[in-house]
């Protein structure tokens, strides 16, 4: 298959091009504004569908709106009618379409070709009337408030917020990619579609500066926000695109004493902590208790031994483990547990508590085991 995409470095572009590179089947034409609409007729040769991306969004002068969003259109609605062999055409259009401004309007006489080109010529036509869209690549201090504000707030640059209670309605890049990818593999064979529903988010300007400030503080604090689904995974990633290289790593506070190191590595605020320990041979960590609290850990270099003893009953209980064979320990609440370093090098493990510890409640109580 053979797809040309307009506005190929864009933001859209690019993102949609990676995408598009991981498919060995497909060739990909790019069109970019170094190119001319003259050349469009013979990029179409043999062309199976169209993402027209190109487009104008904060020109030098408002002409340019018209060049570079109607009359680029235009251009390639002419080619396509010229070629009579039905290419579908994706369009990336606004929901400014039908505002009173020179952008709105210039991407509703787009609009008003491409349905000319659907009603006289049979053109499958996919109209995408977007929100703002936000993810890697775009370009900060220019359309974008989530580009400017990552960008800026991983540099420490102030940001400036003018309307605080403003809405912002976001779609993430790689969703609109992934609708875009469903049609060009599932096209319908004719008429024009308007899509104007997606899966976006809306929230305050102050609340998107809020959130991705705190993204920033978690690399200071160690408390991540719940990023593993849904919006705040996207804005996450989006966040982290624009790291300078010099911030892609940072140190974390450790406390060594005779016994070792002792690392706590990340926070969450509903699911607990992750850290990590050291322990030298033969060095006994623990001899205590919890309640409630509830731990995993895993041995991950050397060999240890694990004991345990119910605090009511009295029943003991140990086990040894090594990196040979990964397996997680539990602490139990209500029964004491240490753990020893028995091989002959530096122990390490890393522990999962269910909880972050709080040194004004720790839910810690000493209870040295034995032997018997």
């Amino acid at each position: 298959m053979k797809v040309l995409v307009t506005g190929a470095s864009g933001f859209i572009g690019k993102n949609l091009i990676s995408h598009l590179e991981s498919r060995p089947s497909i060739d990909i034409i790019k069109f970019t504004r170094a190119d001319s609409p003259s050349q469009l007729p013979q990029l179409l040769d043999s062309v199976d569908f169209v993402f027209h991306l190109g487009g104008v969004n904060r020109p030098e002068s408002p002409q340019d709106f018209l060049s570079g969003n109607f009359e680029l259109t235009e251009a390639l609605c002419r080619a396509i009618a010229q070629k009579e062999n039905n290419i579908p055409v994706l369009f990336s259009s606004s929901i400014q379409v039908g505002f009173d401004n020179d952008y709105g309007r210039s991407k509703a006489l787009a609009e008003n070709c491409l349905i000319e080109l659907e009603k006289h010529h049979a053109v499958p036509v996919y109209i995408f009337r977007l929100p703002n869209v936000f993810g890697k690549w775009a370009r900060p201090n220019y359309n974008s408030v989530v580009a400017t504000f990552c960008h800026n707030i991983a540099r420490g640059i102030d940001i400036n917020i003018n309307a605080p209670a403003a809405k912002v309605r976001l779609l993430y890049v790689d969703d609109l990619v992934e609708q875009f990818l469903q049609l060009l593999d599932r096209p319908t064979h004719c008429g024009l579609n308007v899509v104007s529903e997606f899966n976006a988010h809306e929230l305050s300007v102050s609340e998107l500066a809020s959130q991705l400030s705190q993204f920033e503080q978690a690399r200071s604090d160690l408390t991540i926000s719940a990023v593993g689904s849904g919006f705040l995974r996207a804005l996450h990633s989006t966040y982290l695109s624009y790291l300078p290289t010099e911030k892609f790593s940072y140190e974390l506070p450790s406390h060594s004493d005779q016994r070792g190191m002792f690392v706590e590595m990340l926070k969450t605020g509903d699911s607990g902590q992750f850290s990590f320990f050291t322990a030298h041979p033969g060095i006994t960590r623990g001899g205590h208790f919890h309640h409630t609290k509830a731990e995993k850990f895993l041995v991950v270099v050397g060999e240890a031994l694990f004991r345990f003893r119910n605090i009511q009953t009295g029943e003991y209980y140990e086990k040894r483990t090594s990196s040979d064979r990964p397996e997680v320990i539990e602490t139990v609440p209500g029964w004491s547990h240490d753990i020893t370093n028995i091989g002959d090098k530096d122990l390490v493990v890393i522990l999962w508590a269910n909880e972050q510890f709080d040194p004004q409640k720790p839910d810690t109580y000493s209870d040295p085991l034995d032997n018997t």
